[in-house]
């Protein structure tokens, strides 16, 4: 009940719409009503003389068969619509009756489209907000998180969870409110024909009940695995699509295709059980309706052939309010599961939003726009969540400002989470890292992140223009800066051989790009950042000869003024550098130049740099 109350609290700010929507549902009820009462009337001036009415009303004695009160208003009311509708001859009361139940069905179907535009309203603005939340809270996550949680789950989250809790909007602010009042709308005109007959429609609400919180307790429980299943499917298929080639590759079309479909039998099968479970509560409420209407109706027929103390008339307008109970007595029985289906929805998204992000900005964060000495690792640890062992320990060094500093050694040694801890993507286990002497977890985190380009082996481009993958991040960038970044990183001239140059889409992921075209955007990209610190995870390892030469040209050109960080496997790449560091299992087992290191024949790096020379040779 708390997550369905917590997504109610979402409607807060559509409060006016909620109370149109009430108001025209109470309106709707009794207008509802209206057109059920007016059928006695109708059917008393069909079929009766005017003379046989009357003497039919006074020979009902109203204490035999209606409580006081209830009788004196029916009285009062039923003077009152006589007097206006049946006076006159009975083809002008028809005739009045007829207008005034067009007048009624019209009305009545105008407050309905009003009733439905406001609900509407309120359950797509809080979808929307709570999808906008779910999203914008995804980006406060850290990179720990998205490493244990699979890209299909998060999306069925934001999509299907979300849909599936949009229908315990309407449950809320229009079957709650407009069901109930039409129950008790045509309670009233039954109990004001007949308080004996509409006791028998009391009997089938506690069976209905009990039936119907039994049915969606399971209802919630199936839920949660359809849901889980559908992350489950959109998992699968966001990996084939992403990995297409690779499934070519290999002929692995039908290994796949069998994957999906084993995803989606049991998607299948999890359907049938909730569809069974979900349409076995109205058919059991509607069964149970009948038996007590079959009950009602030789009753009711009792008391107008045998005991003569109610009209026929009048015991057809209370079968009609009594069948009219019926529709929004289904849909309540249905409305107890579209709760438990939302809550079951609800509970995967709101543990979402409600995933902690560990790494934010301290209290008080220290503003930076830029640095002047120097930037400093000491003592450092880090360990995953659930590893067992650190995979960087003790790690101590020091950069100044201007230099540039790579790391090299074997892979899974820990270089690209050491570098991956300075922007904070992943928060130090212990120890510290400094920017002129400031905790980087002190510093403000926007600021943090804005003193540094990063361009990595697998660049990430979007699918948009070249020019705004250029400009991404930045707003108020010139077309003329772009040109000149693209320039400086060796990317002009390709661009300019697409037909619509700089605002051509270059697909999902930057599909239409070669590795090396898309590595050198990603390099204007940060030149156009101009940032003060520049870090390079393997971004020439998958090149090939004449596109690393490019791209290792507008690398260097990124280096001029700014404190570098590069990791690189290709050793001859980083023999300029001030400073290189080799790091093995998580530790720094070297240091200093290349010229140092190679001298080193025991050394790790002169053993690296060796094997890369013979392969090469």
């Amino acid at each position: 009940m708390s997550i369905y109350l917590r997504l109610l609290g979402y409607t807060k700010k559509y409060f006016q719409h909620i109370m149109l929507t009430i108001f025209f549902s109470i309106i709707f009820s009794f207008l509802n009503g209206a057109s059920v009462y007016l059928t006695i009337p109708l059917l008393d001036t069909l079929f009766q003389e005017t003379n046989n009415k009357q003497v039919t009303r006074q020979a009902i004695p109203s204490s035999v068969d209606n409580i006081g009160f209830i009788s004196n208003i029916k009285k009062s009311i039923s003077e009152s619509f006589d007097s206006y509708v049946l006076r006159g001859s009975k083809s002008e009361s028809l005739i009045r009756i007829c207008i005034l139940v067009m007048l009624t069905f019209l009305l009545k179907n105008v407050v309905g489209y009003f009733q439905a535009y406001f609900l509407t309203f309120v359950e797509q603005g809080t979808v929307r907000d709570i999808r906008n939340d779910a999203f914008a809270h995804l980006h406060q996550l850290p990179i720990s998180f998205f490493k244990n949680e699979r890209t299909g789950n998060l999306i069925s989250n934001i999509t299907n969870d979300v849909n599936v809790m949009q229908g315990s909007i309407s449950a809320s602010f229009l079957n709650m409110v407009r069901e109930p009042l039409s129950i008790l709308v045509f309670m009233g005109l039954a109990i004001s024909i007949s308080w004996r007959l509409t006791l028998f429609a009391f009997i089938i609400l506690p069976i209905s009940l009990g039936i119907i919180s039994w049915l969606g307790l399971r209802l919630r429980k199936q839920v949660t695995f359809v849901q889980e299943k559908m992350g489950d499917i959109t998992n699968v298929l966001q990996e084939t699509i992403t990995g297409v080639k690779i499934v070519k590759a290999f002929g692995m079309e039908d290994y796949e295709t069998n994957k999906f479909k084993s995803e989606t039998e049991s998607y299948f099968r999890l359907m049938l059980r909730i569809t069974r479970v979900r349409n076995l509560s109205q058919p059991l409420t509607e069964t149970l309706s009948v038996l007590i209407g079959v009950v009602i109706i030789y009753q009711g027929g009792s008391m107008v052939l045998q005991d003569h103390t109610l009209k026929a008339s009048e015991f057809l307008g209370f079968l009609f309010a009594i069948f009219q109970m019926m529709p929004p007595i289904k849909e309540l029985s249905g409305v107890n599961n579209r709760i438990q289906e939302a809550s079951a929805a609800g509970a995967r998204v709101f543990a979402l939003i409600d995933a902690p992000p560990s790494i934010g900005n301290s209290l008080n964060p220290a503003r930076m726009n830029s640095f002047s000495k120097n930037i400093e690792f000491a003592h450092v640890t880090y360990q995953y969540e659930d590893a067992e062992e650190p995979v960087l320990n003790d790690v101590s060094f020091s950069v100044d400002k201007g230099e540039v500093v790579a790391f090299v050694g074997p892979s899974g040694g820990g270089k690209s989470t050491l570098v991956d801890l300075l922007p904070r993507f992943y928060d130090v286990t212990g120890g510290t890292i400094t920017i002129d002497g400031t905790d980087i977890r002190e510093i403000e985190i926007n600021d943090l992140r804005g003193l540094m380009g990063i361009v990595t082996q697998e660049t990430i481009l979007f699918n948009e223009s070249i020019a705004r993958n250029i400009a991404y991040g930045l707003n108020d960038t010139s077309k003329e800066d772009i040109i000149h970044s693209a320039k400086m990183a060796n990317a002009h001239n390709f661009i300019m051989e697409f037909p619509e140059q700089y605002e051509t889409m270059i697909g999902e992921r930057g599909v239409k790009l070669s590795g090396g075209q898309r590595q050198r955007l990603s390099i204007a990209r940060a030149l156009l950042k101009n940032p003060r610190i520049m870090i390079f995870d393997e971004a020439t390892s998958a090149l090939d000869n004449e596109s690393e030469l490019l791209v290792q040209e507008a690398i260097e050109r990124l280096m001029e003024n700014r404190t570098t960080f590069i990791i690189a496997h290709r050793l001859s790449t980083i023999r300029r550098a001030s400073k290189i560091i080799v790091i093995d299992k998580g530790r720094i087992i070297q240091s200093g130049t290349h010229d140092e290191l190679i001298e080193n024949e025991r050394g790790l790096y002169k053993r690296l740099y060796d094997m890369q020379f013979r392969e090469q040779v």
